[in-house]
């Protein structure tokens, strides 16, 4: 790893979120590892240990915050976190879902079974090395998808506690609903960019309630955000489209985190750049203008 002790970005310059109801405070800017595992998110990386250099820098710039799951790899991901970390530092958030699985195709089948879930825990605590796990979220399919059941199974694991909280991913506002009659929900994962903004209300909803709302494929997943109107703010301002996407979330709403991922030191550094990256009023209203999905 190059000598980055004066050029090291600062994941804390986005401010820091406290969890509803809970002693969890993480900085804004954090970390997804998905991409740490292989092509499609199967199999290990190429460079084992360039992804646990990845995960060490990321601590290294201040990120407390690290997404993940035991279906990246599938098992892979969490055995480098641990490999990488543990011991972990006092400060370090790590939230996981559970709710698929991988089958020996690569594909994601979705499973909230009882014992599916009940798997699914054991597995996060065995492979991240750890006796209770920070929040976990619950993966839906689609919006006629139960979460009381799934819920409940997850709420019997937070009263013995091995589970410290509960969030969901891939839900309606109807759903968070539903599910917060089972259980307080602290964070809401979807998939939300300065394009893709079809959460817009859940996003303000929860915003008043202080949940966080924590977008997946912030930069656009696999495929990145192309957009002339993203390309031109970030050519104005001298910076990346990817930092403009970043610090647009940041600035859309204090209860926003950003996860974004790579395997790449360098990457890392770009987006956690972002942190610090204050978007004008001009800018800001060619970026809201690019909605594209709802």
């Amino acid at each position: 790893m190059t000598d980055a002790t004066h050029t090291r970005p600062d994941a804390r310059q986005a401010g820091r979120f406290t969890f509803p109801g809970t002693d969890i405070s993480v900085n804004r800017m954090g970390y997804g590892a998905m991409q740490l595992a292989g092509p499609h998110v199967f199999g290990p990386p190429a460079d084992e240990d360039a992804a646990r250099a990845v995960l060490k820098e990321a601590v290294a710039c201040g990120v407390d915050h690290i997404d993940t799951s035991d279906f990246y790899g599938p098992y892979v991901v969490n055995r480098l976190i641990d490999e990488a970390l543990r011991p972990y530092p006092e400060a370090l958030t790590l939230v996981t879902k559970v709710g698929a699985f991988r089958d020996e195709k690569g594909g994601w089948p979705l499973d909230r079974s009882p014992e599916g879930l009940t798997r699914a825990v054991h597995d996060n605590l065995d492979h991240l090395g750890i006796d209770r796990i920070d929040v976990v979220n619950l993966r839906m399919g689609g919006p006629e998808d139960d979460v009381i059941e799934p819920l409940g199974v997850l709420k019997r694991f937070q009263d013995e506690g091995r589970i410290a909280h509960i969030g969901l991913s891939n839900v309606t506002a109807a759903q968070v609903r539903a599910g917060q009659s089972v259980v307080p929900i602290v964070c809401v994962q979807n998939q939300y960019n300065v394009v893709f903004r079809g959460d817009d209300a859940l996003i303000d909803s929860l915003a008043d309630e202080g949940i966080a709302y924590v977008p997946f494929f912030p930069l656009g997943g696999f495929t990145p955000i192309q957009s002339a109107g993203l390309d031109g703010v970030a050519r104005d301002l001298g910076v990346s489209a990817q930092q403009v996407a970043l610090a647009w979330l940041l600035q859309r709403s204090p209860n926003v985190l950003v996860i974004p991922g790579t395997s790449s030191v360098a990457h890392l550094h770009d987006n956690i750049a972002a942190a610090a990256l204050s978007l004008p009023d001009d800018a800001l209203t060619t970026l809201n203008g690019l909605a594209t999905a709802g």
